[in-house]
């Protein structure tokens, strides 16, 4: 990673962003789940980001992020008496996940508007790129 462009670093947050996106919508897909354990409940779902540093990075000021990993919530889905589901457990507990829908709105919100920034990054450099060329002309 000794040659990154603007291009590369953008393009690396977009793909950053886009995991994000991915994971918010399989919890927003999953927030009415239930299940007959607190074992098998759907667990809200988190990436997690690792910055990487341009091996030139003194001279340059250049890093960028990359997504290494996806972590599942560890807070306890919500517990409810429902003896009447078919799904209760024998005490009549059924298990619902985690998910906060409000969250994962604003979760959604900053992914896509981080991304429509790296959108920007992208034609601004191209656009300045442009008018660099036609300087000499």
């Amino acid at each position: 990673m000794s040659n990154l462009t603007i291009f590369d670093v953008a393009a690396r947050a977009m793909s950053a962003q886009q995991v994000r996106l991915n994971a918010v919508a399989s919890n927003l897909a999953n927030a009415q789940s239930i299940s007959s354990s607190s074992d098998a409940a759907y667990r809200a779902m988190r990436p997690v980001f690792e910055t990487e540093y341009a091996s030139f990075m003194q001279n340059t000021g250049v890093a960028t992020v990359s997504a290494v990993g996806i972590e599942r919530s560890q807070a306890a889905p919500e517990k409810r008496y429902s003896p009447t589901h078919p799904m209760a457990d024998k005490d009549g507990y059924i298990y619902a996940t985690n998910v906060d829908t409000n969250e994962e709105m604003v979760e959604m919100m900053e992914a896509s508007r981080q991304y429509q920034n790296n959108v920007e990054v992208i034609a601004t450099a191209k656009s300045l790129m442009l008018k660099t060329l036609s300087v000499g002309k």
